[in-house]
C-alpha cells in the first residue's frame, strides 16, 4: 500500500534529481531512475515500480527536459528550474493514485 509519506519522499527524491546545465540559457538535466535505484536510496520499491511503469512516465520525463522550451522568455534560470521541479508534482498528484 502505497502512503502520502511514501509518494511525497519519492517526489523528493525525483526533483532532487532535475539539474540545471547551463546558467546562461537555461537548460535541464534528468536522469531519471529505475525503481531499483529507488529501493536502492530507501524509497519503497512498490511505489517506485508503480511509478516508473506508469504510461505518462516518459511524458513526464520528456517534459521535465523540455520545459526551457516553454518558459516565458524572461524567465531566469532558477525560475526555469523551479517550473521542472514542480511538473513531478503535478503528473505525481494528478495521475498517481494512492491506495485505499
Amino acid at each position: 500500500m502505497t502512503t502520502p509519506d511514501q509518494l511525497r519522499a519519492i517526489a523528493e527524491y525525483l526533483q532532487d534529481r532535475v539539474i540545471l546545465v547551463n546558467d546562461d540559457e537555461p537548460a535541464i538535466a534528468f536522469d531519471p531512475p529505475t525503481a531499483g535505484e529507488m529501493a536502492g536510496a530507501g524509497l519503497d520499491r512498490a511505489t517506485a515500480t508503480r511509478l516508473t511503469s506508469a504510461p505518462w512516465w516518459q511524458e513526464m520525463v520528456d517534459e521535465i527536459i523540455d520545459t526551457p522550451a516553454f518558459a516565458e522568455p524572461e524567465a531566469t534560470p532558477a525560475v526555469v528550474l523551479g517550473y521542472a521541479k514542480d511538473l513531478i508534482r503535478e503528473y505525481i498528484g494528478k495521475r498517481f493514485e494512492l491506495d485505499s
